[in-house]
């Protein structure tokens, strides 16, 4: 497969912008951008952020080479004074974001971009490509981790979507729960585990399904997990259990009506004396099919299509937008749209998780540095009056964003598999605080608000 440099891996107007940005003068002002969305899907209570280090690498990797600049001097589309900046183009900014694996909700700001303008804005598509895509898995397959109670979910949709995006996908799947992966470009790259056994046409090569399952255990051993529906679900488990014995690992079941089936293969293993060996589901689950399957006998769930395209909302609706910038007298000045329905608001903002007792209560998402310094102004002068709530007394603060980037240089610059299990650990953390049991099912209003005022903050928790 060819490689495309991430530095192609955008809009062609954020090039002509650059440039005319040139022309006018005004490439250099000092800028901030944010990345946020500005609501959830329906029914979904929160939205989960993957990609993040993806982002960082495909910065840190931003360059024009020979090939691309070529190209583009060959499309005609650009000066050549613009084309010889390109050539020395290096993000030398800072980036501030949510930790990999964090909670977001709308008008979280999940990643603030500062540089120059013509440092910063030439990022916007390949960061809100990988954000959208990994963070569309993500938010997806939190829900069917939490539908599925504590079974293991395996992630195998890597024959639904780009062979790339296959690999992101698992990685984004891992991060928010999911055990294992069928891709083994992930395994090699991020360390995801990684299962897999025996698929129908395996069954099919052979001329009796008993040959198949022999020749299965032989290589496999006792412990593998078997396909059991390519004919007669019920004489399979026989045949299976009568070859492997008591110990065989596990049987899966692909289609049909997987609880009815889940009910009557766990009696028949438990009759056959195989009381231990599992039974996995698959076939076009999503968060709603496992969540409809939480009483049946089934020790875990495969899960592909719905997940690594979403689950019916591929892209979380992440924007790059512009929100504070030099003035001409050489001060910050924040700046948004005023258009119906997608007005911005401006300044660089700080975020924090407030918690009451440990559980979240809001996204607090402060516009400049006043603002968070009223709100801290309101808390102390709430904790220290004698008559606050009890639940002022429990309030703490949570900050959400870190720096990840500083003059264009990783603050910490991990390997890919440790980024991943620290984005898998901080996941759990951050879902755990918003204490949603896992009986209220996949579906329900945004769990915590998102408030963009320190006065209103205080009311609320008042």
């Amino acid at each position: 497969m060819d490689t495309v440099t991430s530095a192609l891996l955008t809009d062609l107007y954020e090039l002509t912008m650059l440039e005319a940005a040139r022309e006018a003068g005004t490439a250099s002002r000092r800028c901030v951008f944010e990345v946020f969305t500005r609501s959830l899907p329906e029914g979904r209570r929160y939205g989960a952020l993957a990609g993040t280090a993806r982002v960082l690498d495909a910065i840190m990797d931003f360059r024009f080479d020979d090939a691309d600049l070529r190209y583009l001097r060959k499309a005609g589309v650009l000066k050549e004074e613009t084309l010889e900046h390109l050539a020395e183009y290096r993000f030398t900014g800072d980036v501030h974001g949510y930790a990999e694996g964090e909670l977001y909700f709308p008008g979280s700001p999940v990643l603030r971009i500062e540089g120059t303008f013509e440092n910063a804005v030439l990022l916007e598509t390949v960061v809100l490509s990988i954000l959208n895509h990994d963070s569309g898995v993500a938010s997806a397959g939190s829900r069917m981790v939490t539908a599925a109670r504590g079974r293991p979910c395996i992630e195998m949709g890597g024959r639904r979507v780009h062979e790339d995006a296959a690999i992101a996908a698992a990685r984004a799947a891992y991060v928010v729960g999911f055990g294992s992966t069928s891709n083994l470009a992930a395994g090699a790259h991020y360390r995801v585990p990684v299962a897999g056994t025996a698929a129908h046409a395996f069954t099919l090569l052979h001329d009796t399904e008993e040959e198949a399952f022999r020749a299965q255990l032989s290589a496999q051993g006792a412990g593998t997990t078997v396909l059991v529906d390519t004919y007669d679900v019920e004489a399979a488990v026989r045949t299976a259990v009568e070859i492997a014995g008591p110990e065989l690992g596990a049987v899966r079941l692909d289609s049909g009506d997987l609880g009815a089936q889940a009910h009557e293969v766990r009696a028949l293993l438990d009759s056959l004396g195989a009381t231990s060996t599992r039974i996995t589901a698959t076939g076009d689950l999503d968060e709603y099919r496992v969540e409809e399957l939480k009483d049946a006998p089934l020790d875990g769930y495969g899960i592909g299509t719905r997940l690594v395209t979403g689950g019916g909302h591929p892209a979380p609706g992440f924007v790059y937008k512009l929100v504070e910038r030099e003035a001409a007298d050489g001060t910050m000045q924040p700046v948004g749209k005023r258009s119906t329905a997608k007005a911005t608001l401006g300044a660089g903002k700080a975020a924090f998780r407030m918690l009451v007792g440990g559980t979240a209560f809001a996204e607090l998402v402060l516009p400049g540095e006043e603002e968070v310094a009223e709100f801290e102004r309101e808390l102390i002068s709430e904790l220290t009056s004698g008559t606050s709530s009890p639940d002022w007394k429990r309030t703490s603060m949570r900050p959400l964003q870190t720096p990840l980037m500083r003059g264009g240089e990783l603050v910490e610059d991990l390997r890919g598999p440790a980024r991943v299990q620290a984005a898998r650990e901080h996941h759990a953390m951050a879902l755990a605080e918003l204490g949603i049991p896992a009986g209220d099912g996949p579906d329900g209003p945004v769990a915590i608000p998102t408030v963009t005022d320190g006065a209103e903050a205080a009311r609320v928790l008042s």
